[in-house]
């Protein structure tokens, strides 16, 4: 359960993939540009690191989330 813990900057991320989701990964791309000012490979390496964690999976470039928001 520790795993499902998510920091202040994780948790903005996975807020917008659950309110737009599924989305594509170039969609969460331009999410992250506009609502975090983050660049391309900031996105793609907090998207890996939860991805790892089992709470967001991104296949065939669709990014959907395996934990609910209110788990």
């Amino acid at each position: 359960m520790n795993e499902l813990r998510l920091g202040a900057v994780e948790t903005r991320f996975a807020e917008l993939i659950w309110a737009h989701e599924p989305l594509s990964s170039g969609e969460l791309v331009k999410l992250c540009q506009e609502e975090l000012q983050w660049k391309k490979s900031t996105t793609y390496t907090i998207l890996r690191r939860l991805c790892q964690r089992g709470l967001f999976e991104n296949r065939d470039g669709t990014v959907r989330s395996l934990v609910s928001k209110n788990d």
